[in-house]
């Protein structure tokens, strides 16, 4: 028969803030009597549970912070897929040194190839590794700053920019940059340079970003700081996001009519 937690236990898990032992001790007190543990073997089984509860519940907050649109993962890319790239040089960056060497990446190449597949599954494997990340379409990126200056909140925005460990910019490059964007986005990138990583995901390749900012001294001085401290990894071939989609069937070839 399982044992009901008493109320005085209750109390005392709450006051320690351990209110989440509860729901699982019952089940652990059994285990205990029936592998016959000492009382500091239950106790570590059971304070273990509580550590991998709030391990889990820890994670599934960074994210959400994180703001990721899909959960990718390493474990879920297709490596076999018709692109190429340096697998190799792929497969080290999920070691996630280039984190502690604060150190960022370039993903570029073509629609569809996976480049914010890999950024993703990259950004998710940080979360797990107990860092703090964040993911930004880059237009979306720059429309916060700008929607920040209408009610005073730019230096808040901009710390919530600097502050993660690994910040994901998505599809940089889509359109030519204002002046105030192409300042906005020289003063991330200048700031966060070798503090914290970034990610950066881009159509085009980095010999023509300069063109996009309005100033290109602005241009050349951020691009500097990005690429020299950065992994460019060059992706090229079929789309991935073609292959994921269902098959769909082909109709046969309409028959001729009597004459």
């Amino acid at each position: 028969m399982m044992t009901e937690v008493k109320t005085s236990l209750r109390a005392v898990l709450k006051r320690l803030k351990l209110s989440g032992m509860v729901p699982t001790l019952p089940d652990r007190a059994a285990y205990a009597t029936k592998a016959s543990l000492g009382p500091l073997d239950f106790l570590e089984l059971a304070l273990q549970d509580e550590i991998d509860r709030r391990e889990t519940k820890n994670l599934s907050n960074r994210l959400d912070r994180a703001g990721f649109e899909e959960a990718h993962t390493f474990e879920d890319f297709d490596w076999d897929a018709p692109v190429t790239f340096d697998r190799d040089r792929v497969r080290d960056l999920f070691n996630l040194g280039f984190l502690e060497r604060t150190e960022d990446v370039l993903f570029l190449g073509p629609v569809g190839v996976g480049k914010t597949f890999l950024a993703c599954a990259l950004g998710h494997g940080a979360c797990r590794a107990g860092k703090k990340v964040l993911f930004l379409r880059s237009d979306e990126l720059l429309k916060r700053i700008h929607q920040s200056r209408a009610d005073n909140s730019t230096e808040k925005v901009l710390r919530s920019l600097l502050a993660p460990d690994l910040l994901i910019i998505d599809d940089f490059g889509l359109r030519r940059l204002s002046a105030q964007q192409s300042s906005d986005f020289y003063e991330v990138i200048i700031e966060r340079h070798r503090r914290a990583s970034t990610i950066v995901t881009s159509n085009r390749a980095i010999e023509e970003w300069i063109p996009l900012f309005d100033d290109p001294i602005l241009a050349q001085s951020a691009l500097d700081r990005l690429a020299h401290n950065a992994y460019q990894i060059v992706m090229e071939g079929d789309s991935y996001r073609s292959r994921q989609r269902p098959g769909m069937a082909t109709s046969p070839p309409p028959r001729k009519g009597k004459r």
